[in-house]
């Protein structure tokens, strides 16, 4: 054949084949598009907002949002929407897209079951489904995409159990498995003949799954990451599994009731097996009731090994010294165990280490002053032992220590004056030993970066107060109670603006009560019990807006006492023991009256010759040509003149002036909150508009500074229904203060403690609501904000209620402003110097309380901080119990407070819950029953999102889908199971 005749001939084939291939291949576009045009009409929320592009007519597929295309063959490759507040389902249309390998639809609102023809996908690679509200089954058909490489259906509501075809389908793909965080039952349906040799993490915490840790696992060999927490699995530790795989290097077995080998007596097998993962790094076995002694072998894991957790089992003897091999180790927990004997010295050769957590065993012995050699301890916890001996003066070498805890031992000796050189400390707590002497000036002079509490309470200390105290003017907490502490309160306490909590009880003080300590507005518990002090009860005392708790029992205190402002609520309990007292407390004797005539005339007198003078000095300052003002500071530019209007109704401008007028001068009579950073006050505006006016303290210097352009910061670019609006801000070189309209129905604190009733006025439904509310406010604020927001101080004097009951976030000077984002802790750029402030400046993120226990440890600001301080608000409304008092009186967190309850008998805590929010069940009603569920699942909740591990906690996009559920129940009962909402 000539070469021409060739050439003719593939011509003629071209010109043949091309109308089929290209006749295919758009079909197999037009299909594309009928099935993501369905999958389209599907979403029930706004999908123009999102998916605008998807509505172009004129516009290919391959340029619409979030598609790409294969360019070869113009076909769908991938799919990914994810986090874009899609709502509806998924519809099974898109199983049509037939060269689909990557389908992101993760952290949306879809609901419904996962539709099983998906299994049709056959180049699927990537499915990833995570932080939606999918219920129902998992589909056997997904478990036979052949190319399937990642699976991640996590934090759902999915139930039944994990169909067999996940794992035994043949295909060795699957590296990667995520299933946690939904209600999933079963056993792990693992078996010898399955294979999964491709399987690099496997992920299945927060479920419900029995059974042993299948041995197949073994075959797996390329395992890096396994994560089979809170589940309620059985049989022994997986010493076997372990052994076969090499690349091991993050283990989470805590919380499973897995035992130890030779009948829970023995981990020394486990610990061997472990020696053969050379990269191991992370090694968590917590809350096991493990038995056994920890062996020696530990020290013969691998060099990359980090962390420890092993607390809450049953662990015997002593910690081996060879532990200090792991020369990378940086966090050591083992509490709460049965371990004795002293503590080994050579701990001191892991010079990274950054936390031990030695607490509630049986320890003996003196603290080894080589500890004081670990330069990078940030934490150090060895309360509730029986230590001997002093306190180490080595610890003056610990620059970076922030939490140091030696409570409930047997430690005497006095106070080293070198601790003084702890100058980063946060938590000091020292209680309940036999420590002896004075107070060193020098150490204490050294404490003003405490913030949290400094705990000294139940020793032998003996002397005057220091005067130095006064110098932690950002401590929340001060307990020096039990001693043998003597001479005068020092007036200088008043400068401790943020304190809290104050309990100088059962010492040998003297003296009148100072008049400052009565001006503390954010004092909430002051005991200053069985001591010797004298003189009249400070009114400032009884004036406070947040003392909730007030002990002056067994002292010499004199005068009248009325059962008005903060006394309201008190009881004789509170005074008894000062034969001087009197008064219209229950049960107190009544004061004698006597008419003083003299003094009446005289406050005539004085007020007739003050009025002329208050009068000239009004006219003298409304004449004044230079006032005070201060535009609002939202916005620039040139604007238009509809605009100027509209923005002068949006943000007036209201002069200083006009604030002194609104307040009555900033009158203590309209102080209707207090702050560490400053006060608040109600007012009205010409035209009855009513306001409340935070003026932050000048006296703070450069915080004040920097928290009131970071709040500016965050009004100015967030706009929800569930945050609190700003009207204007004034700021000049004196005062500087934020304008808000006033909330009618106050914060949510004043309705959990009202000071005119013995209970809350609040119904269970409201509270649903409420929490609801805030949810949604934060979750704006982490997912849907313009700029990332984490808030850093939830609390319930921080959440203000309005007309309706709607509750509206507020306070955010302390926020973090973030660009970009994600749930985890990397939230490291920030968008302003502002945020780079740490608590070693003053401002720790949040309140004492409320702080994500990783904050401690120095990690930075993150959405999981928020969600720790959501599940402690939750805890806290149902318990009644706010988390400091569970703190100083049973040292403990709240969180572990309920979660002991939770695992011994919860019906009290929900009986009590029961009494003080919900009505008596009626036909109409809910049952008794109905509400305790509801109480439950809001309990459970809030023990999910306190979890210690900052990854174990949920997103706030899902606790807000929660607390929904739970809301719509309450609102539809008849056509809502608590089955469709449960948690």
């Amino acid at each position: 054949m000539s070469f021409c005749t060739f050439a003719r001939s593939s011509f003629l084939c071209l010109v043949i084949l091309f109308p089929v291939v290209y006749g295919e291949d758009n079909a197999r576009s037009l299909n594309d598009r009928a099935a993501l045009l369905s999958f389209m009409s599907g979403i029930d929320s706004d999908p123009e907002k999102v998916l605008g592009s998807w509505s172009s007519s004129g516009l290919h597929i391959c340029n619409w949002t979030g598609v790409t295309c294969n360019s070869a063959r113009d076909q769908v490759v991938k799919l990914d929407l994810g986090r874009r507040s899609l709502e509806g389902t998924i519809s099974v249309e898109l199983s049509n897209l037939s060269s689909l390998s990557v389908l992101d639809l993760s952290e949306n609102f879809f609901r419904g079951s996962i539709p099983a023809e998906l299994g049709a996908l056959s180049m699927l690679t990537h499915l990833n489904l995570t932080y939606n509200v999918l219920e129902g089954n998992i589909p056997a058909e997904i478990g036979f995409l052949s190319h399937l490489e990642y699976l991640d259906l996590s934090s759902n509501r999915l139930v039944g159990q994990i169909p067999e075809s996940l794992f035994c389908n043949g295909s060795s793909s699957l590296s990667n498995i995520d299933l946690s965080e939904n209600s999933l039952t079963g056993k792990i349906p693992l078996w010898n003949h399955c294979k999964l040799i491709g399987l690099k993490r496997l992920q299945l915490w927060s479920n419900w799954l029995v059974g042993p840790i299948p041995q197949a696992l073994a075959n797996s060999t390329k395992l890096k990451w396994l994560d089979v927490t809170s589940n309620s699995l059985s049989g022994e530790l997986p010493a076997a599994t372990v052994d076969k795989t090499p690349q091991l290097q993050y283990l989470y077995l805590s919380y499973t009731n897995l035992i130890s080998q030779n009948g829970n007596t023995d981990l020394e097998p486990f610990f061997v097996s472990l020696v053969n993962c050379s990269n191991l790094q992370t090694l968590e076995l917590a809350g096991n009731n493990l038995g056994g002694q920890l062996p020696s072998v530990i020290g013969n894991l691998s060099t990359t090994f980090a962390v420890l957790h092993l607390e809450e089992n049953l662990l015997s003897g002593s910690i081996p010294p060879s532990i200090s091999n792991l020369v990378n180790f940086t966090f050591l927990n083992l509490s709460s165990n049965l371990f004795n004997g002293s503590i080994p010295p050579e701990l001191s050769r892991i010079g990274g280490l950054e936390r031990i957590c030695l607490s509630n065993n049986s320890l003996t012995g003196e603290i080894p002053s080589a500890l004081g050699n670990i330069s990078h301890l940030g934490l150090l916890d060895l309360s509730r032992n029986k230590l001997l001996g002093s306190i180490p003066d080595s610890f003056s070498n610990l620059s970076q220590l922030r939490r140091l805890m030696l409570y409930e031992n047997n430690l005497s000796g006095t106070i080293p004056p070198s601790l003084g050189k702890c100058t980063n400390l946060e938590i000091l707590d020292l209680s309940h030993n036999k420590i002896s002497g004075m107070i060193p000036i020098e150490v204490v002079a050294g404490w003003s970066s405490l913030t949290l509490y400094l705990n000294l309470s139940s020793n032998l200390l003996q002397g005057p107060l220091p005067l130095e105290l006064s110098k932690m003017n950002m401590i929340l907490a001060i307990d020096l109670s039990s001693n043998n502490l003597s001479g005068a309160i020092p007036p200088q306490l008043g400068s401790c603006i943020a304190l809290e909590y104050l309990n100088l009880s059962g010492n040998s003080l003297q003296g009148p009560l100072p008049l400052p300590i009565g001006r503390l507005f954010y004092l909430r518990v002051l005991d200053l019990s069985s001591n010797h002090l004298v003189g009249e009860i400070p009114e400032s005392l009884q004036a406070s807006p947040t003392l909730t708790e007030l002990n002056l029992s067994f002292n010499n205190f004199s005068g009248s006492i009325t059962k008005d402002g903060a006394f309201a609520t008190l009881t004789i309990d509170s005074f008894q023991g000062n034969s001087g007292l009197c008064g219209s407390i229950p049960g107190m004797t009544t004061c004698w009256k006597k008419r003083k005539h003299h003094l009446v005339i005289l406050q005539i007198l004085l007020l007739l010759f003050l009025t002329p003078t208050l009068c000239f000095f009004v006219y003298r300052l409304r004449n004044k040509s230079k006032r005070r003002h201060l535009a609002a500071s939202f916005g620039a530019g040139e604007l238009s003149k509809d605009e100027q209007e509209r923005k002068q109704l949006e943000y007036p401008r209201i002069s200083y002036q006009q604030l002194i007028e609104a307040t009555n001068g900033f009158n203590s009579s309209s102080l209707i909150g207090s702050g560490r950073l400053g006060h608040v006050y109600k007012g009205t505006l010409k035209g009855n508009r009513r306001i409340a006016v935070k003026v932050f303290d000048p006296g703070m210097g450069v915080e004040i500074c920097t928290s009131f352009k970071r709040e500016c910061q965050v009004l100015k670019r967030t706009r929800h229904r569930n945050l609190i609006r700003v009207i204007t801000a004034c700021s000049s070189p004196e005062f500087k203060a934020l304008v808000f309209p006033l909330m009618p129905n106050g914060s949510l604190e004043t309705h959990l403690y009202p000071s005119h009733s013995s209970g809350p006025n609040l119904s269970l439904a409201q509270l649903v609501s409420i929490c609801s509310d805030v949810a949604e406010g934060v979750a704006y604020l982490h997912h849907h904000c313009p700029v990332r927001v984490v808030h850093c101080d939830l609390k319930p004097s921080n959440i203000l209620l309005d007309e309706d009951m709607t509750a509206l976030v507020t306070d955010f000077g302390i926020a973090r402003l973030v660009k970009g984002g994600g749930e985890d802790e990397a939230i490291t750029r920030t968008i302003d110097s502002l945020s780079t402030m740490d608590s070693t400046a003053g401002l720790l993120y949040g309140s004492f309380g409320y702080i994500a226990p990783e904050y401690g440890m120095g990690k930075r600001s993150s959405t999981k901080g928020d969600i720790y301080s959501f599940g402690v608000l939750i805890l806290e409304i149902l318990t009644g119990k706010r988390p400091t008092d569970v703190m100083f009186h049973q040292g403990s967190s709240l969180h572990e407070w309920v979660k002991r309850r939770y695992s011994d008998d919860l019906e009290p805590i929900m009986e009590e819950a029961l009494l003080r929010f919900a009505p008596p069940p009626t036909p109409r009603n809910h049952s008794s029953n109905a509400w305790k569920q509801i109480i439950l699942e809001l309990i459970e909740l809030g023990l999910i999102c306190t979890q210690n591990s900052p990854s174990m906690r949920p997103s706030t996009l899902d606790v807000a889908l929660e607390i929904d559920r739970l809301k719509q129940y309450l609102a539809n009962p008849t056509t809502l199971t608590l089955e469709d909402v449960s948690c």
